[in-house]
C-alpha cells in the first residue's frame, strides 16, 4: 500500500469512529495526583507510592506524552523530562533514523529500559558517528507505540543492584495499559512551518474483558508516514564541482529528520486462574522504514566525472534505507501462598533486526552497468531471559512488616553482522554506505546469570530504608557484584529526606565487542573512508587494542521532598556517579603512510581514518533535579503548574594514553581526542529548565511550556580555535483543545511557537562550508516551528 492510500484508509477508520458513539458512555474518571500512584520500579514493596520513595521517581502521564505535537516516545520524554537529551542528528548513518537518549548527561546504554518491569531489549544499531551517544548501543524506545502507555516511571537513580546491567544513570519503565475496557482513536498531522516533515499518524487502543472479568486484553496500534525535512545550506567554499561539493551558493545535501512508514502494535492480557493464581503475557512489534541521506556526490567526484556524466550528470545524494523491525514477547505466572509468599516467573524475549539498503547510488568499480540501489547487510540482536522473583512480608515486631525479596535470572544475548550483496562492496563499494562484507560477518553470543536479595522495611511511621545486593556472572568477561542502600526519614507529614548510595556496572555490549565496518564520515571538514574495529580483531590488535571490560560505577544521592501546602509537592535531589573504564568509540585517527601499509597487509587498502572501541576514561557526574507541581482548583476547571530543572556537569577524571604502537608508526594523534573527551563534557546543556501549565475545564484544554535548554560546546578534534559554543535557547510549545461531548476532542497546536532555531556554525570549515549550518548536538533539532492537528475520540 503506497503513502497516499494508506493515509487515505486512516482518515476514513477515524472518521468511521463516530460509528462508536453512544449516548450510554460516559467521559474518563479524572485521574488522580501522580503523588498518590503506587510504583513498580524501584522498590519490592507492594503499596509503595511516588510520594514514598526512597529513590527520585518521576511519573509521566499519557496526558504529559501527548502533550505536544510529537509522535515519538523519545521526543515526548524529553518534553516532560529535563534530565532527558534528545537531539535530532543528521548525516550520521543508522544514527540519523535510531537516534539515541541521554539521562542526567550519561551515555544512552547507561539507562536501563523495562516494559511493564521487565528488561527491553536493546536495539541492533550501533552509533559511530558524531552524535551523543557515539559508541552507544541502547534501547530503541521509539519502536514502543505512545497510544499503549499508561505511564511512565522514570527513577532517576543508580539501580543495578536491582536489576542487573546498565541502571546506572537510571531506570525507564514503559507501564503498558491493561484495563478490560475504554479505548480511544487519534488522528494525528502536521508539518514544520517551512513547508516540509509532513507527519500523519493513526493511533489508538481498545480494551476488552473476557471469561466472565477473569481475563482482560488492552491492544493498541499506531500507523506513522514522515517526510524528511532538509536545513542544509548553500556551498561557499572555493573548489566547485570537486569531491563532495556542488557549484558555489548551489544547496544539494540533505540534513534534516529522515523519512519515516512506521507500524506499530502492542497486546498487554492477563488471566486470573484463581484468587491466588494469575497470568499475563505483553507482545510488542513494530516495523519501521527509514530513509536518511548521506554526504552528495558531485559530478567529479573520485575523479569518476566520465563514468558520472553517463549515471548522474548533476551529482547524486545516496540515500541510506533501515528497514527496523522489533518484536518482544513476554509470558508469565504469578501468585500468592496463604503464608504471605508471592511469587512471579516469567520468560521474556526480545530481538531487533536492521535491514540496510544503499539507494540512489552506485558502485563505480561496476562502472555504467552498476545497479542503483544495493542491499548492504543486516545488524541483528536478540535476548532470552528466564527470571523468578520471589517476596515474603516479615513479622519483626517493628511498625510495619520487612518485605524480603530475592531471586533469579538467566539471559542469553545474540548479535549478529550480515553480509550484503557483493555488488554493494565489491571494489569501491556502494557510495554512501557501502556493503559490510564477509570479513565483517560476526555471529556473537553470551549468557549470564545473576542471583539477587534485598530487604525493605518502614522502621517507623517516620523512617523508611531499605538493602538490596546482586551478583552476576557473564560468560565473556567474569562476574559483578552490586549494592545499593536506600533511606527516607519524614520529619514530618510535609517535610521528608531520602537518600540512596549504591554500586553498579555496565558489561560491554555485543556490538561494542563485535562491530566492524568501513563507513564515509567528515573528519575536520574532510572526507574519509573510516574503518571501525573490534578490539579482538587483528588489524585493532595491531593499533594497540586491549579487550573490552565491564564498566563500574559509585552513585550517591541526597534528596529534599517538600509539601508545604496542599496541592504543591517539590523535591530537590542532588547526586554524584563515578564510572570507571567507561567504554567509548576512540578518536577518528587519519592515517598515514606506515599505517595504510599496515591496514592494506591486513586485507584493508582504502582506509584512510580508523577507530576501535576502549576502556578509555574515568568520570565524575555531579548534579541536581529539581520538580514543582502545583494545582490551583477552580469552580469549573483547575490549572495544573509545572517547573523542573535539572543540572549536571560531567568531568573526565582520567583517560588512557595512546598505545605505544602510534608512536612506532608515526601518530601523532591521540586515541582520546578532545573532541571525544569535550562530546562526553560539554556535547549537551548542563542545565534545562521546563516550565508549563495547564488550564482544563469541561469543553477547553489550554497548555502552554516554556523550556530552557542550556548552552553547550563542540569541540573540535584538531584545535581550540575551531570550537563553538553555542548558546542558551527558549523553545515554546503551545495547543488548545475544545471537548464538545466527552468523547470528541479537536486539538491545535504548536511546538517550537516562535520558530526558534539554534546558532548557526561559524566556522566554515565546521560547517562544511556552509553545508551544515547547524550542528547535530542541538537539543531541540534545527527544524524550526511544526503546527499540528488532532482529533481524539475516546470511549
Amino acid at each position: 500500500m503506497n503513502r497516499k492510500t494508506t493515509l487515505a484508509a486512516a482518515v476514513a477508520v477515524v472518521l468511521g469512529a463516530s460509528a462508536f458513539t453512544s449516548s450510554a458512555q460516559t467521559a474518563p474518571a479524572t485521574s488522580p495526583s501522580t503523588l498518590d500512584t503506587v510504583i513498580v520500579t524501584g522498590t519490592r514493596v507492594a503499596d509503595r507510592t511516588v510520594a514514598e520513595s526512597q529513590s527520585p521517581i518521576d511519573i509521566i502521564t499519557p496526558e504529559a506524552l501527548q502533550a505536544t505535537g510529537t509522535t515519538e516516545l523519545a521526543t515526548a520524554l524529553s518534553r516532560a523530562l529535563p534530565s532527558l537529551n534528545f537531539p535530532r542528528p543528521a548525516l550520521t548513518d543508522g544514527t540519523s533514523g535510531i537516534r539515541p537518549a541521554q539521562l542526567r548527561g550519561l551515555s544512552p546504554d547507561q539507562v536501563l529500559v523495562l516494559v511493564n518491569g521487565k528488561r527491553r531489549h536493546t536495539s541492533a544499531q550501533i552509533n559511530v558517528n558524531g552524535s551523543i551517544g557515539r559508541g552507544s548501543s541502547a534501547v530503541d524506545i521509539n519502536a514502543i507505540p505512545i497510544a499503549a502507555i499508561e505511564r511512565v516511571e522514570v527513577l532517576r537513580d543508580g539501580a543495578s543492584a536491582q536489576y542487573g546491567s546498565d541502571a546506572i544513570a537510571g531506570v525507564i519503565n514503559i507501564v503498558l495499559k491493561g484495563s478490560a475496557s475504554g479505548g480511544s482513536l487519534a488522528l494525528d498531522a502536521g508539518q514544520y512551518s517551512a513547508g516540509d516533515g509532513n507527519r500523519y499518524q493513526l493511533s489508538g487502543d481498545a480494551g476488552l474483558g473476557f471469561a466472565d472479568g477473569r481475563g482482560s486484553l488492552h491492544v493498541a496500534g499506531q500507523i506513522l508516514q514522515q517526510d524528511e525535512s532538509n536545513r542544509a545550506g548553500p556551498y561557499q567554499g572555493t573548489a566547485p564541482n570537486t569531491g563532495n561539493f556542488p557549484n558555489v551558493g548551489q544547496t544539494t545535501f540533505v540534513v534534516g529528520d529522515p523519512q519515516v512508514d512506521a507500524t506499530a502494535a502492542s497486546a498487554n492480557a492477563s488471566f486470573q486462574f484463581s484468587d491466588r493464581v494469575s497470568a499475563y503475557a505483553t507482545v510488542l512489534a513494530s516495523n519501521r522504514d527509514i530513509t536518511s541521506f548521506a554526504f552528495y556526490r558531485s559530478r567529479n567526484n573520485s575523479g569518476q566525472g566520465a563514468l558520472l556524466a553517463q549515471t548522474y550528470p548533476d551529482g547524486f545524494v545516496p540515500q541510506i534505507n533501515q528497514y527496523s523491525k522489533d518484536r518482544s514477547v513476554v509470558a508469565g505466572v504469578k501468585g500468592s501462598t496463604e503464608s504471605g509468599w508471592t511469587w512471579d516467573v516469567s520468560y521474556n524475549h526480545g530481538e531487533n533486526t536492521i535491514d540496510f539498503h544503499t539507494r540512489n547510488t552506485i558502485n563505480y568499480s561496476l562502472g555504467v552497468d552498476s545497479p542503483r540501489s544495493f542491499y548492504a547487510g543486516e545488524l541483528k540482536y536478540a535476548q532470552d531471559i528466564g527470571n523468578v522473583d520471589i517476596t515474603k512480608s516479615l513479622d519483626w515486631g517493628l511498625a510495619y512488616p520487612v518485605t524480603l525479596s530475592f531471586g533469579g535470572e538467566y539471559r542469553r544475548e545474540t548479535w549478529e553482522q550480515g553480509a550484503g550483496e557483493p555488488n554493494s562492496y565489491t571494489g569501491t563499494g556502494a557510495q554512501g554506505f557501502g556493503g559490510f562484507t564477509p570479513l565483517n560477518a560476526v555471529d556473537a553470543d553470551r549468557d549470564n546469570y545473576a542471583v539477587y536479595a534485598g530487604l525493605e522495611a518502614d522502621f517507623t511511621d517516620k523512617f523508611s530504608a531499605g538493602v538490596t545486593g546482586r551478583y552476576e556472572d557473564y560468560s565473556d568477561f567474569g562476574d559483578k557484584f552490586s549494592g545499593k542502600l536506600s533511606a527516607r526519614y519524614a520529619f514530618t507529614d510535609k517535610v521528608a529526606l531520602r537518600a540512596t548510595a549504591s554500586s553498579g556496572f555496565r558489561a560491554p555490549s555485543l556490538a561494542q565487542q563485535s562491530y566492524q565496518a568501513v563507513t564515509s564520515t567528515i573528519v575536520n571538514g574532510a572526507f574519509v573512508e573510516r574503518g571501525t574495529f573490534p578490539t579482538t580483531s587483528p588489524a585493532a590488535q595491531a593499533l594497540g587494542a586491549s579487550p573490552l571490560k565491564a564498566e563500574s560505577s559509585t552513585s550517591y544521592s541526597l534528596g529534599l521532598v517538600l509539601q508545604p501546602v496542599d496541592r504543591l509537592y517539590l523535591t530537590v535531589d542532588a547526586y554524584q556517579i563515578d564510572i570507571d573504564d567507561r567504554i567509548i568509540l576512540s578518536t577518528n585517527i587519519t592515517t598515514n603512510t606506515a599505517t595504510n601499509n599496515l591496514l592494506a597487509g591486513l586485507g584493508l587498502p582504502g582506509v584512510t581514518a580508523f577507530s576501535y572501541f576502549t576502556n578509555g576514561v574515568d568520570t565524575r557526574t555531579r548534579g541536581v533535579d529539581a520538580v514543582a507541581s502545583y494545582t490551583v482548583p477552580f469552580s469549573a476547571s483547575s490549572l495544573e503548574l509545572t517547573a523542573a530543572y535539572s543540572y549536571n556537569d560531567t568531568e573526565v577524571k582520567k583517560y588512557i594514553a595512546s598505545p605505544a604502537v602510534f608512536g612506532s608508526l608515526g601518530l601523532t594523534q591521540s586515541l582520546i581526542g578532545r573532541d571525544e573527551v569535550g562530546r562526553i563534557e560539554d556535547s549537551y546543556p548542563r542545565d534545562k529548565t521546563i516550565l508549563s501549565g495547564t488550564w482544563r475545564s469541561d469543553h477547553w484544554d489550554l497548555s502552554l511550556a516554556a523550556t530552557r535548554y542550556g548552552e553547550f560546546t563542540v569541540r573540535n578534534s584538531a584545535t581550540p580555535t575551531r570550537d563553538q559554543t553555542y548558546g542558551d535557547s527558549w523553545v515554546l510549545d503551545a495547543s488548545v483543545s475544545y471537548k464538545p461531548s466527552a468523547n470528541w476532542a479537536l486539538t491545535l497546536g504548536a511546538d517550537n511557537l516562535l520558530d526558534e532555531y539554534p546558532d548557526r556554525t561559524v566556522d566554515l570549515q565546521n560547517s562544511t562550508w556552509g553545508m551544515l549550518p547547524y550542528s547535530n548536538y542541538s537539543p531541540y533539532g534545527f527544524n524550526g516551528a511544526y503546527v499540528y492537528g488532532r482529533i481524539t475520540y475516546k470511549w
